[in-house]
């Protein structure tokens, strides 16, 4: 665990930062001492990373929190298109380089072309990539609910989350067509009903792949449950919607 300073030592990111992205649900740190300080461990600095590269393609904080946060959210996903947009805005600014070189060359007298200033495709991508995520019913439907909650209320859903997950790792040694196994899946998808969105067997498929696609939400779920847990919930999931 580091502590918030240690943190904004690591990254360069100030402490003042760190506590409103903390107090607009941005980046929420693993837990709190005691005394409130903040703590932060693996799963909250490679979330950070992911926000530091979108703050980099100068997504807004609220676009940034919408994608990260969506229920359909994938990690190595939005990795491939943040190299894309840094691929594009790396050609953009090589570009402009080459025309300030070239009106030095020129003795200070402009070319006629500003095709270097066109960012267009930048633009769309970028936009495109936006909208990918949080579009989907079922992300409206978590925003609709998560409105009126406080960080505590987030919290204890949290807790309550992993709590299954750790059951889950109990008995992960266990057939994952077992009934204890089905039962804790049929629990885990009454609960995403009951407070984050409508999970359908289609949707409990996906986020099945998600928790075992390595990554943030694998690397908490084995936390919680065990190295292995998060691979066993993929496939009592698997057994569970092929009924």
């Amino acid at each position: 665990m580091m502590t918030v300073h240690q943190v904004s030592g690591l990254t360069g990111v100030s402490i003042r930062t760190l506590q409103y992205y903390d107090k607009i649900g941005l980046l929420r740190p693993a837990e709190y001492t005691e005394a409130g300080y903040r703590l932060y461990d693996d799963t909250a600095l490679e979330t950070l990373q992911q926000i530091l590269l979108f703050r980099e393609l100068e997504f807004p904080l609220k676009d940034i929190r919408r994608i990260i946060q969506s229920p359909s959210f994938d990690r190595s996903k939005a990795l491939e298109q943040q190299i894309r947009l840094l691929e594009m805005k790396k050609e953009h600014l090589e570009n402009l380089i080459s025309l300030a070189r070239g009106i030095k060359l020129t003795g200070g007298k402009p070319h006629m072309d500003f095709s270097a200033f066109d960012t267009k495709k930048l633009d769309e991508y970028a936009a495109q990539a936006k909208a990918a995520w949080g579009t989907t019913p079922e992300y409206r439907e978590f925003e609709q609910k998560a409105k009126g909650r406080s960080q505590a209320d987030n919290a204890e859903l949290n807790a309550q989350m992993m709590g299954i997950f750790t059951e889950f790792g109990e008995i992960k040694k266990e057939s994952p067509a077992s009934e204890k196994a089905q039962q804790l899946v049929k629990k885990l998808q009454d609960f995403i009903t009951a407070h984050f969105y409508a999970c359908s067997d289609r949707v409990l498929s996906g986020l099945g792949q998600m928790y075992a696609g390595g990554g943030d939400m694998t690397a908490n779920i084995d936390r919680y449950g065990g190295e292995g847990t998060a691979a066993f919930v993929h496939e009592a999931i698997e057994v569970f919607c092929a009924k």
